[in-house]
């Protein structure tokens, strides 16, 4: 099967897996896939989450890039609006999503954990959370229990909703991570009740902890906790040596942040020691 009857194969698969319609387009450069969609083009880059005690990723966050019709950069909060605007929110999601996993796999195979973002507004939005997504998961040899579903739980009031959401993705196999944990509303007792396999703390806290003698005290108090509770702790936005230190004190050994890799297309993303 030559590219192009490849990529009209794949296009026709998505359409009819995630029910889109003709305002949607893949295209393929490179090794890289792209989407377009409510007149804006989808593109994935990736940030390794490292595992200091190994010097290796345990997986890669996803994050969406944006672009509109004249090559100019949106910002991803804006897209999702702009989705939202067209009502078109859910199939939006479920498209970056499923573009990230097919660049993904354009990594290799053992890449380990593919981690995803899932608007707030969709886990109160829709039933049977992760259920056509899995399909496309099957599709592409892509288990479930390779895929941890990122949750801004501060951002969902509907404390019902939220638990019925997560058990949802968990059913299905998925892994649950709490995501920018420590910003504006988080508290420790929905952690305790949600049960995910990791929280991933606001990078603020680590950047605020570098020049605070009060937190770097607290912060292992916290990491603690959340132990306690059967979690990893990742802490995002690590972009200084100092920082980095702090939080292998504090015993927190999954980070992500720019003084270990920045975002960057499938294609670029490489082995590499990450001390």
């Amino acid at each position: 099967m030559s590219s192009l009857h490849r990529l009209n194969a794949l296009q026709n698969e998505l359409r009819d897996t995630l029910s889109l319609n003709d305002d949607y387009k893949l295209d393929v450069s490179g090794d890289e896939v792209r989407a377009n969609f409510i007149g804006l083009q989808l593109s994935s880059v990736f940030q390794p989450v490292v595992d200091v005690r190994r010097n290796a990723p345990l997986g890669y966050e996803a994050l969406l890039r944006t672009t509109d019709h004249k090559g100019k950069a949106v910002a991803p909060p804006a897209a999702f609006h702009l989705a939202e605007v067209a009502e078109r929110l859910v199939k939006f999601d479920r498209l970056c999503r499923t573009l990230h996993t097919l660049n993904f796999l354009n990594m290799g195979k053992n890449n380990g954990l593919l981690f995803l973002n899932v608007h707030p507004e969709l886990l109160v939005a829709v039933n049977s959370h992760g259920k056509v997504f899995e399909q496309v998961l099957h599709q592409h040899h892509v288990a479930t229990h390779e895929v941890v579903i990122e949750i801004y739980e501060g951002a969902v009031s509907d404390e019902n909703r939220l638990a019925e959401a997560i058990a949802n993705y968990r059913e299905r196999g998925y892994k649950i991570a709490i995501d920018d944990f420590g910003k504006e509303h988080s508290n420790l007792e929905r952690l305790w009740t949600l049960a995910p396999e990791y929280v991933k703390l606001d990078g603020a806290i680590i950047q605020q902890a570098e020049f605070n003698t009060r937190l770097q005290r607290i912060l292992p108090k916290l990491v603690e906790i959340i132990h306690e509770l059967d979690a990893e702790v990742i802490i995002e936005g690590v972009e200084t040596q100092a920082q980095l230190d702090l939080a292998r004190y504090a015993g927190i050994h999954l980070v992500q942040g720019f003084l270990l890799d920045r975002p960057a297309a499938a294609s670029h993303c490489v082995s590499a020691a990450y001390t």
